[in-house]
C-alpha cells in the first residue's frame, strides 16, 4: 500500500495514431484504454480519471502527438461519505446551537 499523497494509479490522455479522438490509458483501467471522441475530451478523460480514483491518490498526464506532457493533474484522494441529510441538519444545528451560548 502507498502512503496517502503519492499516486497509486496513474493515467496518460494520448491522441491516437489514427488521429480519431483520444486514449485514457492506465493499468486501473479493466482493458487497459478508453477512447475519448467528443468535444471536451480531455476534460472529460480527467474527469473521469479523477472520479473513478477519488478514494486514491492519482496522476493524470496529458500528451501532445510528439509526446511531450502539456498538463499534470493530481488528486489527494480525499474523498469523504456523503452526509444524509438527516446529519446535515443535525450538524447545523448543533453548530448554530454552539454559536447562540
Amino acid at each position: 500500500m502507498k502512503t496517502k499523497g503519492k499516486p497509486n494509479n496513474t493515467y496518460e490522455v494520448r491522441p491516437r495514431k489514427d488521429r480519431r479522438g483520444f486514449d485514457l490509458i492506465s493499468d486501473a483501467l479493466p482493458f487497459g484504454r478508453l477512447w475519448y471522441a467528443e468535444p471536451n475530451v480531455i476534460s472529460n478523460a480527467v474527469g473521469y480519471a479523477k472520479f473513478y480514483s477519488r478514494s486514491y491518490p492519482v496522476a493524470i498526464r496529458v500528451f501532445d502527438e510528439l509526446g511531450t506532457a502539456i498538463e499534470t493533474h493530481e488528486h489527494s484522494g480525499d474523498f469523504q461519505e456523503p452526509q444524509t441529510r438527516a446529519a446535515h441538519q443535525r450538524s447545523e444545528i448543533l453548530g448554530h446551537v454552539a454559536t447562540l451560548q
